[in-house]
């Protein structure tokens, strides 16, 4: 099993990654079936509409956004969590400054 750091983390150790577009990502820890990250966003950032065939569980942790999973559309905020199956087209518009902390299971090779 591979693993991306130690056990315990600090948020304020690991670095954010600017995605532009309003966007930066922070990936928090992972190991080959799991992984957990922070994306923030500014006001009309957008996570565009795209698939991936990993389970996908999402929580709002501040701000409102817009999400779009299949042909479903709702606004959600801090607090609220949306869950994503495998291969399944969504996105998120932000409409409130904001942090999603979305969880992957199985990792996601193509963010490492």
């Amino acid at each position: 099993m591979t693993v991306q750091s130690k056990a315990l983390l600090e948020d304020q150790d690991i670095p954010w990654e600017d995605l532009g577009k309003g966007i930066k990502r922070k990936i928090m820890a992972y190991n080959d079936g799991l992984m957990i990250l922070k994306v923030g966003f500014e006001k009309g950032g957008k996570g565009d509409l795209h698939h991936h065939p990993h389970t996908q569980a999402s929580y709002v942790s501040r701000g409102k956004f817009e999400v779009s999973i299949a042909k479903e559309k709702k606004v959600l905020s801090a607090g609220d969590v949306f869950f994503v199956n495998p291969n399944l087209v969504h996105g998120v518009v932000c409409l409130e400054e904001g942090e999603l902390v979305d969880i992957f299971n199985p990792k996601r090779e193509d963010f490492i």
